[in-house]
């Protein structure tokens, strides 16, 4: 009885982890297709506003470093101090 048991959950903890890796994998290809049309990480805000043109909406740095958004039709930009973090796109 031990022994069903015991294969029953490593069936189901490999079949679980298969589902997230083709999940992941998926997310990873379309973060792929989409990465030449954002802002890099590590760009700063002049090079942003130069290649993108100027944000639709500029939301104030908040926190310790100071974090800020700036709002595009289709992506948000997220900057430390003045250098990307983050860029995340919107569907």
């Amino acid at each position: 009885m031990l022994r069903k048991t015991l294969i029953g959950c490593a069936l189901a903890l490999v079949a679980a982890t298969t589902l997230g890796n083709t999940l992941l994998i998926d997310g990873i290809e379309v973060d792929q297709q989409s990465a030449s049309s954002r802002p890099k990480p590590g760009s700063t805000m002049t090079t942003v506003e130069a290649q993108f043109g100027a944000p639709t909406q500029r939301l104030p740095a908040v926190g310790e470093p100071p974090i800020t958004r700036w709002e595009y039709p289709g992506f948000t930009v997220v900057f430390e101090h003045d250098r990307v973090l983050h860029t995340v796109v919107r569907h």
